[in-house]
């Protein structure tokens, strides 16, 4: 790899967590789940928690299902849209 671009990789990777840790007066309000990763004051009530929880579920099941689609798609059907794309027919 060329020397510029593990520099540029380095720089990133330096600012990415000079900005994304949490300074110290957002620790003080942070709980003990999210103290060192986000700024501002946290989750205020369970309902928040609740909704977090929610968030990271509907992520991770995208990510899963896209990966999965991506993987194998399963389509069979000779008429499905994308064969007609793939032909050499006009």
């Amino acid at each position: 790899m060329k020397s510029w671009i593990k520099n540029i990789i380095i720089l990133c990777g330096l600012l990415i967590t000079t900005y994304a840790l949490a300074c110290d007066a957002c620790k003080l309000q942070q709980p003990e789940v999210t103290r060192n990763f986000t700024h501002g004051t946290g989750p205020e009530s369970n309902w928040d928690w609740f909704i977090v929880g929610i968030v990271i579920l509907i992520t991770v099941l995208a990510f899963i299902l896209s990966a999965k689609y991506l993987i194998k798609p399963g389509e069979k059907n000779k008429t499905h849209i994308k064969y007609s794309v793939f032909s050499s027919e006009n």
